[in-house]
């Protein structure tokens, strides 16, 4: 993995050699995501077509997407990491796998397994259109269901697993090299903490920090208590992760990257 790479840098493990002062500097987990979360200037700026006409339509449905500075940050961070599993939590109609797969395309790079979660049977369907036109069924798994039960179904697959019994395929992949979760405002730091347990050694977790709730919310706004309730459970997560996972936070024009490595 790129992070265990950086951090075996130099002589020792730990050690990088500083491009300010010439001299050696401890790159630790947290210096890494930093470097992970920059750009990379001699990769495109522009929007890959597919993903642009994806993104199109989601104008013409009214959904939202992430920005392309945030899908360019994400692609610029995917192709250091160069992740042999991968989890997408949220496929909706695919704007940002389009982007996950034009990197595989560009770069050559095939993974072992790249699961995608989508709670909508109908978004699903034109997910698999998108795998099919990348030739990704070889190593792509769609998957339909609710992010809590497929979880609790992939947790009771490993315990049972774990004593020899022949249980078939989990529902999702047990463990990622990188994980990119999306959901609502509300929902989104229950959907990190339920998938930061499926993190393999040494694997980053990406996410979108909810947006922040704007003025005095009335009782009776729901929609505005979702927001406010959403936030508010995301900075509790983050809190408690600081005690187990280095986070690292990119503002960009349409939102905050956050990129998570347990310590």
């Amino acid at each position: 993995m790129w992070l265990d790479a950086r951090l075996q840098g130099g002589v020792t493990r730990g050690q990088f050699m500083s491009s300010d002062a010439g001299t050696d500097a401890t790159l630790d987990k947290a210096d890494a995501l930093a470097q992970l979360l920059s750009a990379d200037p001699l990769r495109s700026r522009d929007e890959p077509e597919i993903a642009a006409n994806i993104g199109s339509q989601l104008q013409h449905m009214g959904l939202s997407t992430w920005s392309i500075s945030v899908h360019r940050r994400l692609r610029d961070a995917l192709a250091r990491l160069k992740p042999q599993r991968i989890i997408e939590v949220g496929g909706g109609i695919g704007h940002r796998s389009a982007w996950v797969y034009d990197l595989f395309t560009v770069d050559g790079f095939t993974p072992e397994r790249y699961d995608i979660i989508e709670n909508g049977a109908k978004f699903a369907v034109i997910l698999h259109r998108l795998m099919t036109r990348h030739k990704g069924e070889s190593y792509t798994k769609i998957v339909v269901g609710v992010l809590d039960a497929l979880v609790g179904e992939t947790l009771a697959w490993k315990a049972a697993s774990s004593t020899g019994l022949e249980v078939g395929d989990s529902p999702i992949q047990p463990e990622a090299d990188a994980i990119i979760v999306d959901g609502t405002n509300a929902q989104r730091a229950k959907n990190v903490e339920l998938m930061l347990p499926f993190l393999a050694t040494g694997g980053v977790l990406f996410t979108l920090e909810p947006d922040m709730p704007v003025g005095d919310v009335e009782p009776e706004d729901q929609e505005g208590m979702e927001l406010v309730n959403g936030f508010n459970a995301w900075i509790e997560l983050i809190q408690s992760c600081n005690e187990t996972h280095h986070i690292g936070f990119m503002p960009l024009f349409g939102g905050t990257l956050v990129a998570m490595v347990a310590k």
